[in-house]
């Protein structure tokens, strides 16, 4: 249970400091242009602890959900009254949405004087506009390659070693089930050249030897030859000959996984054999290997992000009714950190420390590409909802500019709030879903 609470409390930390330093991800930017920022916030709610320094306050709140940043003048100053005039036929709908804005433009005016009206947020040009909403989750993307970086480079990825973990006793079809009998089959030429388990592959046929995939490719063109291999055993280097047999082996793709046929046939090919199976282990690979695999995280989390509304619709099938969830599916705060309570806790064999940490690492940089990804969408109050809304407004001036006419001034981002507020409802609804389905029927790593 101690294990299961360290692991609770490591994710919530790592989940605090990557808000947190999203919402720096805004306050700098926002200050260097002489944006007057009045609060650095991380969760919402009351106050429970905070300090002033210079114009902002910085503090903590009770719910720990997120974090904000205030800047002085989101939306265009307050003229005292409504832009345009409402017709005494208009609906009560349009007419609520034309004083919601004004009220808010007029909360707004009132934080600050004249003054300050030149360090606003609505008076930076649209570049800086798009530099400090985009800061955010610029900061998680940073967090999420860092992390990668460490786990890649660090820890290691899962990959088969060069140490022998097993030795064939005979030669058997590739796709033959573990059980099957060596009666009648010619014994495997690892065994008989005396390869042991705990041997270190370190030359094959004058190849070096430094992945598994330099054995595969190795004993795959010595064909059916006598060849040397030299194996590393208790320190020293001892050299031995293995006769090699023709056999059909699956084809491998560019990962090294087996290929099948549309049947779900192992597709095979006639190369050497040896009959040696590797270590699986971490090993630690080159940072080269981090773009590919933050975009396939980026791309991943994406469709994740767009098929959001069917991705809930199961999720409620699954808490209220019979259906299983999906493990892949979205999750909660309270699901990931039973999820990481499982990892720290996890007394599963070859799942010791490193295994751990790295699971952990994974799921933080996982977390900060979800909210990186997420905060892009064009849709207030995220923060793409201020991008769009940004880049809307440098379509306008542009064409305004083309046209000859005058600037049409920063766009009324006020008018849309009655979409920011459902949108915000459908996010509170959102997360007392994933919530219940996290209690009722968690996913878990280790059935």
């Amino acid at each position: 249970m101690l294990l299961f609470a360290l692991g609770v409390l490591v994710i919530a930390a790592g989940l605090a400091l990557s808000i947190a330093l999203h919402e720096i991800g805004h306050l700098v930017p926002a200050k260097l242009f002489g944006v007057r920022v009045t609060q650095y916030m991380i969760g919402f709610g009351p106050t429970v602890l905070s300090r002033t320094r210079g114009e902002t306050e910085y503090g903590l709140k009770a719910i720990p959900l997120g974090g904000y940043i205030r800047m002085i003048g989101m939306y265009p100053p307050h003229k005292g009254e409504p832009e345009g005039t409402i017709r005494e036929d208009s609906t009560g709908l349009l007419q609520q949405m034309t004083e919601m804005s004004e009220d808010a433009k007029a909360y707004e005016s009132a934080q600050y004087g004249p003054e300050d009206a030149h360090r606003t947020f609505v008076a930076l040009s649209v570049p800086k506009k798009l530099v400090v909403m985009l800061g955010g989750p610029a900061m998680n993307l940073l967090i999420s390659v860092l992390l990668m970086v460490v786990l890649v480079s660090g820890i290691g990825l899962p990959s088969v070693t060069p140490t022998v973990q097993s030795v064939s006793e005979c030669v058997v079809p590739a796709d033959a089930p573990a059980d099957v009998s060596c009666e009648g089959r010619p014994p495997a030429p690892a065994l008989e050249a005396g390869i042991r388990p705990g041997d270190v592959l370190r030359e094959i046929d004058g190849a070096p030897i430094t992945r598994w995939e330099d054995v595969t490719e190795a004993v795959r063109a010595a064909d059916d030859r006598t060849i040397e291999v030299v194996v590393e055993r208790d320190g020293r280097e001892i050299p031995l000959e293995a006769t090699l047999v023709i056999d059909a082996r699956p084809v491998l793709d560019q990962a090294g996984a087996a290929v099948r046929d549309a049947d779900g046939r192992l597709v095979t090919e006639e190369v050497g054999f040896l009959g040696v199976a590797g270590t699986p282990d971490l090993v630690p690979q080159s940072p080269t290997e981090v773009p590919a695999m933050a975009w396939d995280a980026f791309v991943r989390t994406g469709q994740i992000v767009v098929t959001l509304p069917v991705r809930l619709y199961e999720v409620a099938q699954a808490a209220f009714g019979s259906a299983e969830r999906d493990p892949d599916g979205p999750l909660g705060v309270v699901g990931v950190s039973r999820l990481a309570g499982e990892v720290a806790s996890a007394d599963e064999p070859g799942f010791e420390l490193r295994e751990k940490v790295g699971t952990m690492i994974s799921m933080l940089a996982s977390l900060n590409m979800a909210l990186f990804v997420f905060n892009l969408v064009p849709l207030l109050p995220l923060d793409g909802g201020h991008v769009a809304g940004a880049l809307l407004e440098g379509i306008r001036r542009r064409i305004a500019r083309l046209r000859g006419r005058p600037d049409p001034g920063p766009v009324d981002m006020s008018r849309m709030l009655p979409l920011t507020n459902a949108v915000a409802l459908v996010f509170i609804v959102m997360t007392l879903l994933l919530l219940y389905a996290d209690i009722v029927k968690p996913i878990t790593l280790f059935p």
